[in-house]
């Protein structure tokens, strides 16, 4: 998996530019039919989709109440994949999330239930933790040298154990503030907060890595890390850099799901583990065949939320779902190879 797109011309291009598809066929020699699978063959995947399930439950899937509800409860994913994708682009990898988001999570409850502490206070105590979290693992990786994949794979059970040492691995639910749990639960010109505060990184990471030179960097960097290196690029920096906004992103989503269901409980990021990297994979087959990119990710955060409401809907089980979500994953890797095959 971590050669997926790091060695891919697309990665190292500059944001925005793109060949044109006839360049690109007569250079690689791929059949126009498979770079249009590579390009929306997501797209096409979602709104095929969204038509079946909505003929198979025409008078609750097709509804604004439901779309509402989907846009709320995919915030948080998409948030974790905002900060994967920072990594991904890189060429490393975070499989410290699903940790990250219930110690950061943990703190804060428990900084608001057992100690009293502000809400407001406790969220940036839990942040701090994030940006710790991550810059941990961003020194183990580059300044230290350790495989991403090992370390944070380590660093994600180090996390737990931190959380269970805070929670004794018992759910949290009481003296948790109103105003907390507004946080999710409130809403804003009609929508729910979290979907908001989702487009709020959506447009902080955006601008991160489209708009800036840090962003170009951290494209080059993945494309060929040696080469960044010679160019002058701080390449153990950046890379910490990208790990500290991960455990941010993890966080942030770790209060969002706390806040939504006014309790917290152990192992609370677990369920967002494979969604969140099968967003982003997703997410590089979408418009950018086999490169990284956080519109890309919004849009498939959106396509598994879309497909867990239409199962949950159909009356199927927590293991039917989460078999899907494999599938999707493999599936997604499998689009972005056959993006960067078409570039």
């Amino acid at each position: 998996m971590p050669d997926v797109v790091a060695t891919d011309e697309a990665q190292r291009r500059p944001p925005g530019e793109e060949p044109g598809a006839g360049a690109s066929a007569k250079r690689t020699g791929v059949p126009p039919w498979q770079q249009f699978i590579a390009k929306y063959g997501v797209l096409v995947a979602l709104v095929v989709t969204i038509i079946v399930f909505s003929a198979l439950k025409p008078h609750v899937f097709p509804t604004g109440s439901n779309l509402k509800a989907i846009l709320e409860q995919f915030s948080p994913l998409a948030i974790i994949g905002f900060g994967l994708t920072v990594v991904l682009v890189m060429g490393d990898f975070d499989l410290s999330v699903a940790g990250m988001i219930g110690l950061g999570s943990a703190v804060v409850v428990s900084l608001m239930s057992k100690h009293g502490v502000n809400y407001l206070l406790a969220i940036l105590i839990g942040l701090l933790v994030g940006v710790a979290g991550g810059a941990v693992n961003g020194a183990l990786v580059a300044f230290a040298g350790a495989s991403s994949f090992i370390i944070t794979l380590a660093m994600g059970q180090v996390f737990n154990g931190f959380e269970y040492l805070i929670t004794k691995q018992e759910t949290i639910f009481q003296g948790i503030p109103n105003a907390y749990t507004q946080i999710a639960t409130g809403t804003f010109l009609g929508l729910s907060n979290q979907f908001f505060i989702m487009l709020g990184v959506l447009a902080i990471i955006y601008l991160l890595l489209e708009q800036s030179t840090i962003g170009r960097f951290m494209y080059a960097l993945g494309g060929n890390q040696e080469a960044a290196r010679l160019s002058g690029i701080r390449v153990r920096e950046l890379r910490t850099l990208g790990f500290m906004i991960i455990g941010v992103c993890s966080v942030v989503a770790g209060i969002l799901i706390t806040s939504q269901n006014d309790s917290q409980q152990p192992n609370s990021g677990m369920p967002f583990f494979l969604p969140a990297f099968a967003s982003v994979f997703l997410g590089s087959a979408v418009l950018r065949p086999g490169r990284f990119n956080v519109l890309g990710t919004l849009v498939g955060a959106f396509f598994l939320e879309v497909i867990s409401f239409g199962l949950t809907e159909l009356s199927l089980s927590t293991s039917v779902i989460l078999l899907v979500q494999g599938v999707i994953l493999a599936g997604a890797v499998l689009l972005s190879r056959l993006g960067r095959a078409a570039t």
